[in-house]
């Protein structure tokens, strides 16, 4: 006689953990409905547009998940109480560490999720420019910060200061991607950080 009993819970927390893990390995639109449902337990229909309402709306909350957790990153950007280089260079080397760390997916879910969309999923590119954005922001305040103190001369090249950064930033996506190490990243980030040095004002 088969045995019955109460049918396994289906564990939200774990099934977000886990398309957040398919989202950054495949990028939004490569990953398919019948994936995530089967990444999350081989969940019905029904379970997950009851729990989520849409693969978008899924990935809406994957990014809000992968900001409070792996973003953290980038949180020295907006600790005022850290010298604005001392705030960029730990940025830098924090994101270089968790980009290529191998006990989860290489790269930045934020600069390589939905680097290719159709135009029906305009939405899910706007959605991760925006978060871009807000990191081009954080170092644009950092460089801000750093001339209002007197530490760096407003000049045109100091302008380009958060464009030459946030590049980088998004560059070590694809660098961890194809293999690179965080040993190597952190000597570039050395190399990057001098042309803060060659721009600060003498005492």
């Amino acid at each position: 006689m088969a045995r019955t009993g109460r049918p396994r819970e289906f564990d939200r927390d774990k099934a977000l953990d886990a398309a957040l893990t398919l989202f950054w390995t495949q990028g939004y639109e490569p990953t398919s409905l019948n994936q995530l449902k089967a990444c999350m337990g081989n969940i019905s229909p029904a379970s997950f547009y009851a729990a989520f309402g849409s693969k978008e709306a899924l990935f809406r909350e994957v990014v809000q998940r992968y900001v409070e957790t792996y973003g953290q990153v980038m949180a020295p950007l907006w600790d005022e109480t850290l010298e604005p280089r001392d705030a960029i260079e730990q940025t830098l080397r924090r994101s270089a560490r968790m980009q290529t760390t191998r006990s989860h997916p290489t790269g930045c879910l934020i600069v390589l999720g939905a680097s290719n969309c159709s135009p029906e999923n305009e939405p899910v590119q706007t959605l991760l420019a925006a978060q871009r954005e807000r990191s081009r922001k954080g170092f644009q305040d950092c460089v801000a910060r750093a001339v209002a103190d007197g530490e760096l001369t407003d000049t045109p090249v100091t302008k380009t200061l958060p464009t030459l950064f946030v590049t980088f930033l998004h560059g070590m996506a694809c660098e961890a991607r194809d293999g690179n190490r965080a040993k190597k990243l952190d000597e570039a980030i050395t190399t990057l950080m001098q042309v803060w040095n060659s721009l600060t004002v003498s005492p």
